[in-house]
């Protein structure tokens, strides 16, 4: 009992170490940066494909709405209303090349704090590191499109199978209470990709397991914290007007990224430990 508690004191500490050591809030503020310019065009590709996928709209802010503080969510929409209201027929390819850049500068950056993470240079050179960004970058959009369609295809497929049977309400009030599960699952399976690729080492997929499960549910409990203290304690647009959304917004993406970078520090420790005990 006592040895178990000095091992979470020491891991405790060892992680309060690494966050100044590896400078985590400066690296976390450079990728909420990029987050935040990966943004909109990701929701430009994603609104002009919709002609072309069996999705509204509403269904692609849903998900963003489901985590997002209410005020970041009112400017996520006007935003993109207002892109969206002037869009050409460019729109797209702008969209995805503002996107694919943007989001793999984000990508580099995350590889960047996972190679300090493990105390590793990259050794990759610049069009393998670069290209890698990129397919991380389609890959995350292929996976955000399939989780966008596959739960309105399941409740689709559940709704005729439960009708068939009377039991329609009861399947409609399961599944809104277990989305937020196959959410949660989506996101493990995002992260658990990110981290397995993303640094410039060696690893087992299993060896990303702790670091994607910590900041699935960091991130998800983060972002409900984050919307429940600014919907019912604090309210930015009052205190600085019409940019108060884009602070909440930033404050949420910089928490976001933080819990991403310490994710990864939580795979170099126990990668560095298990090979150490070997």
């Amino acid at each position: 009992m006592g040895n178990n508690r000095n091992v979470r004191s020491s891991f405790i500490r060892l992680m309060w170490h690494r966050i100044g050591e590896d400078d985590i809030p400066g690296l976390s503020a450079q990728l909420a940066y990029y987050f935040l310019l990966s943004l909109f065009p990701l929701l430009i590709v994603l609104f002009t494909l919709i002609p072309y996928i069996p999705i509204p709209h509403q269904d692609i802010l849903a998900v963003i709405r489901e985590f997002a503080p209410v005020d970041t969510m009112k400017f996520i929409e006007k935003t993109t209303g207002e892109i969206m209201s002037h869009r050409s027929g460019g729109l797209l390819s702008f969209g995805i090349i503002g996107t694919i850049w943007s989001a793999s500068n984000g990508i580099n950056a995350i590889v960047r704090a996972f190679n300090k993470a493990y105390d590793v240079k990259e050794s990759r050179s610049f069009i393998v590191a670069r290209g890698m960004a990129i397919l991380l970058t389609v890959g995350m959009i292929f996976v955000f499109i399939f989780a966008l369609i596959l739960p309105i295809f399941g409740k689709e497929i559940g709704i005729f199978v439960f009708t068939q049977f009377g039991y329609v309400d009861l399947f409609i009030k399961l599944w809104n209470t277990f989305s937020i599960v196959g959410s949660a699952i989506i996101l493990f399976v995002i992260f658990t990709g990110l981290y397995w690729i993303a640094p410039n080492v060696r690893l087992r997929c299993r060896s990303a397991f702790p670091g994607a499960a910590f900041a699935t549910v960091g991130w998800i409990v983060s972002s409900f914290g984050l919307s429940f203290y600014v919907g019912n304690f604090s309210n930015y647009t009052i205190t600085y007007g019409s940019i108060g959304a884009v602070i909440v917004l930033m404050i949420w993406l910089y928490i976001s990224a933080f819990i991403i970078i310490l994710g990864g520090e939580i795979n170099a420790y126990f990668t560095k430990k298990n090979r150490s005990n070997c």
